[in-house]
């Protein structure tokens, strides 16, 4: 598969059949780890995790931050504990890898994702990006036991998708493409 083709067929994948395997997520670790970083500094470290009660809590984590979400036009608070819900379910049946870098580089491992991303749609899995913010992301810090200096990127779960997403909604090719200035 060319880049051009993994790139087309990248989607954000929300349940999963199955996870990775072992093999897989070192694959697409190791492309993470040739990613683009300031003068080659390479900034990150991963983190594979495979305890189910760790993998269970970050779940739950990510359950009570889209719980707090408000509403946004149209959506009742129903809907808003749905995808929470969903949010906190989509943690079944996958392998779970934590992008974290040195404090200060979180654009170098936002590079590492992209290519673990990538890695994944050439493995044939799907992956999902999980992000975690205020004391949600200092939690995951002491679950996955990150060193001081160090900060997590995100979250990322890789597996067989449960269903083939459909593609997302795209803007006209090129209407975001401006010349010399905005």
């Amino acid at each position: 598969m060319d880049i051009y083709e993994a790139i087309e067929k990248r989607r954000t994948v929300r349940f999963f059949k199955r996870g990775a395997t072992e093999e897989q997520v070192r694959r697409i670790i190791l492309a993470g780890s040739k990613a683009a970083s300031g003068g080659n500094s390479q900034p990150w470290e991963f983190v594979g995790i495979e305890d189910a009660e760790i993998i269970n809590q970050l779940g739950e984590l990510k359950y009570r931050l889209s719980k707090g979400f408000k509403p946004g036009p149209g959506q009742t608070q129903d809907d808003i504990e749905r995808q929470a819900l969903n949010q906190k379910k989509g943690f079944a049946n996958t392998a779970v890898v934590a992008i974290c870098t040195t404090k200060g580089q979180s654009s170098a491992g936002w590079l590492a994702v992209g290519n673990m991303s990538l890695a994944a749609v050439a493995e044939g899995l799907g992956s999902n990006i999980i992000t975690y913010w205020g004391d949600a992301k200092k939690e995951v810090h002491k679950l996955i036991g990150l060193p001081e200096g160090y900060e997590l990127t995100c979250v990322l779960k890789l597996g067989i998708p449960q269903a083939e997403a459909a593609p997302p909604k795209r803007r006209q090719e090129f209407s975001w493409l401006h010349k010399n200035k905005f």
